[in-house]
């Protein structure tokens, strides 16, 4: 039970704003805490999903201007961590095409103008889709797309190789029956907000989409590390709404 209160906590505090407090005592490097602290990161983006709901029913009556605030938020409430991510490894993808060594530049605290310029482009099209979405009422559906984007980072931690000590840490801390759990968790949620066969279909194009991420981004820096599992969220985001507005599934 303690390992489940940490793990939950610490999931938390790491992946959003929200404010938590740990005893000088507690041990957050174990394994037991860290496979709690991945089975709750997919249960975070629930919790933040619903948050940008209430937000938006309580602007309600502002329309787009609603509509943007709280997709807003929602970037707020993870402290734009995995923005973040997108800058240092695009930085260090034109690094890399100037000879330069990536897993330095991407290590460095200092952030460059395609970085940045990248990064904005992502948040413009996040808000955008997500207000569209809130405005034409694909509540369920954003719920679906901000759990299931990260539970693929569940998927890509247990499938590849990390240049990152505490990426491979996790790794080794991952549960398969958690996994199994939250699987199960997600796919009761996407069936009945698509239906079957378009749950179906929207997995496979999204596994898929993941893989040939994970691989442009190995090929173009020569490892992975915790910025691209920030990267491959932000761009999973954009990804399935459009995917889905498009009435593709």
């Amino acid at each position: 039970m303690k390992n489940l209160i940490l793990g939950l906590k610490f999931a938390f505090s790491y992946f959003t704003i929200i404010p938590v407090k740990f005893k000088e005592t507690d041990n957050l490097s174990t394994k037991g805490v860290l496979s709690y602290m991945l089975f709750f990161l997919p249960i975070s983006g629930f919790v933040l999903s619903l948050i940008v709901l209430s937000v938006y029913f309580l602007l309600y009556d502002l329309n787009w201007l609603g509509a943007i605030i709280a997709s807003s938020i929602y970037l707020l409430l993870y402290g734009f961590l995995h923005t973040e991510g997108v800058i240092d490894v695009v930085d260090a993808i034109y690094a890399k095409h100037s000879g330069k060594d990536p897993y330095k530049v991407i290590k460095e605290s200092t952030v460059g103008a395609m970085g940045i310029l990248y990064s904005v482009l992502l948040v413009l099209l996040k808000i955008s889709l997500f207000s569209y979405m809130l405005l034409n009422e694909y509540f369920l559906e954003l719920v679906l797309i901000i759990f299931l984007s990260r539970f693929y980072i569940l998927f890509t931690i247990f499938f590849y190789e990390f240049k990152s000590s505490f990426v491979n840490l996790l790794s080794d801390s991952l549960s398969i029956n958690k996994s199994m759990l939250l699987f199960i968790l997600i796919t009761i949620l996407g069936m009945f907000t698509l239906g079957f066969f378009s749950y179906i279909f929207l997995l496979i194009i999204t596994t898929i989409f993941v893989i040939i991420i994970n691989k442009f981004l190995k090929s173009n820096l020569g490892f992975l590390n915790g910025d691209c599992l920030g990267t491959l969220i932000e761009v999973l985001e954009v990804f399935l709404p459009l995917i889905i507005l498009l009435g593709l599934v």
